[in-house]
């Protein structure tokens, strides 16, 4: 058995590839195609933008230290209705009620 491979018959065509650009693939965006993979049942892959159905919390502000508690599903509830009330974040929250138990505190 010869360890020579098979001659493809290109001969030296393939021996200087430096001008070879690819071509870049394109998906065709006709209607048709559109309707014929909707009806097969297809799902488009494009990236859909991301609902907002709560609002962001999470903010840039300094605050690097976790809390956790334990709480009421109603007082969890409550303290997220304020703080979207107030637009607040939720650490933001948390120091607006500190400030407050506080102030009610002193003597």
């Amino acid at each position: 058995m010869s360890k020579q491979r098979a001659n493809l018959g290109f001969g030296d065509a393939l021996s200087d590839l430096s001008a070879f650009v690819p071509t870049p693939k394109t998906a065709p965006k006709d209607k048709a195609t559109e309707e014929a993979a909707v009806a097969a049942g297809f799902v488009s892959r494009e990236p859909k933008a991301p609902e907002q159905t709560k609002p962001q919390r999470r903010r840039r502000t300094g605050r690097n230290v976790q809390f956790n508690i334990k709480a009421k599903p109603e007082t969890i509830a409550a303290f997220y209705e304020i703080a979207d009330a107030n637009g607040w974040g939720l650490g933001e929250t948390l120091e607006h009620a500190v400030d407050l138990l506080a102030k009610n505190n002193k003597p």
